[in-house]
């Protein structure tokens, strides 16, 4: 019998949150927590999927009838991008789906478990292109992103295929560097509080985009990637009051990001440095885009307090986890992040991308 298997890492955005929407760079991680996708041929022209954590299953038939598609459903339109690269699904399949990524807590399992598919698919019944990390989160991106119309950017799926640290152009020309392998000292911590991704993406985003647009349209040449510290103050004062903190915190994060990049060149690094990057990220989430809870807040201030070399929140915020770096106090902020009421505290390592 025919059997594929797939890992699908989670991801930790270190820089960037709210930035990859509008087209400005990124630098993630991907983490050894994963989603993992096991397929044996079966005899029939049904794809029999098992979800063994949620105790769910559902079967698709080959060929799929798009007749009553829906969009929001990333497994069907996944298998509707997938089309336009070649790929028709006609034998069937028993597949088990499992993981270690917490759900809804901002590590993305969603887009991990959609990657995972979206390889299996590849893996299975082929496309007219190389299979290329490249182009399984092209793939993903437009199945999760383009085709449902979401408010999300391309971050997640990039770097949850290409794996290790990257630095991620996430514009029309999307390029990517990585980074480093390794970062030592990264702590996870649950806030147990489900975050609400597409209204505050949504919301955001809108905000963000209309100011922007307001921008290009006032001011000659306008480009967000080139506004720089001497000027994004007076840019911010052309814009209405439900705009600016939207634009002041979309060019604020952009120079951590860049500022963060050159250090991540460095050898050594300076994590301290690092760290302290990390934090202002979070600063800028929280009083800007105003995107972290109380008990977010109550983590950040017992890891920073307990060693952390800087902590942030992680993914599109209204709750999910943290983010810390603490090379020397690792056992310490796990125990101060559970005593600040986090549901689930433990190590990761930066992890390889999908492996099929």
């Amino acid at each position: 019998m025919t059997a594929i298997e797939i890992n699908a890492p989670g991801r930790v955005c270190l820089f960037g949150d709210h930035q990859d929407y509008l087209g400005l760079p990124i630098i993630a991680c991907a983490i050894d927590l994963h989603i993992n996708l096991q397929a044996t041929l079966n005899k029939s022209n049904i794809l029999r999927i098992h979800f063994l954590d949620l105790k769910e299953k559902r079967s698709l038939e080959l060929p799929y009838d798009f007749s009553n598609y829906d969009s929001n459903d990333t497994f069907i339109a996944a298998l509707k991008v997938l089309k336009d690269y070649g790929c028709n699904p006609k034998q069937g399949y028993d597949i088990q789906i499992k993981g270690s990524i917490p759900i809804n807590a901002g590590l993305s399992s969603s887009s991990a478990l959609l990657v995972a598919w979206v390889s299996f698919l590849i893996k299975a019944f082929g496309v007219d292109k190389p299979i290329t990390p490249q182009l399984i989160a092209q793939i993903a991106y437009e199945a999760e992103v383009v085709e449902r119309q979401s408010p999300g950017g391309k971050m997640d799926q990039f770097s949850i295929s290409l794996g290790n640290i990257i630095y991620l152009e996430t514009g029309d020309k999307t390029n990517h560097k990585t980074i480093g392998a390794s970062l030592e000292g990264l702590v996870i911590g649950e806030s147990g509080v489900p975050k609400d991704t597409l209204g505050l993406l949504a919301d955001r985003r809108n905000l963000a985009v209309e100011g922007i647009q307001l921008l290009k349209e006032s001011v000659p040449n306008f480009n967000l990637a080139n506004v720089g510290k001497a000027d994004y103050k007076s840019l911010a004062g052309k814009l209405p009051k439900k705009h600016q903190p939207y634009f002041i915190a979309a060019v604020e994060n952009h120079m951590i990001t860049k500022h963060a990049h050159l250090e991540f060149q460095k050898n050594p690094k300076n994590l301290n440095l690092i760290g302290q990057l990390m934090t202002a990220h979070h600063t800028i989430l929280k009083d800007s885009l105003r995107i972290s809870v109380p008990r977010i807040d109550a983590m950040i201030d017992a890891v920073m307090a307990n060693g952390a070399l800087g902590a942030k929140i992680v993914g599109s915020g209204g709750g999910g986890c943290i983010v810390a770096i603490a090379p020397d106090n690792q056992e310490k902020v796990i125990k101060a992040l559970k005593k600040a009421g986090a549901v689930n505290a433990y190590k990761v390592n930066v992890a390889q991308g999908i492996t099929l």
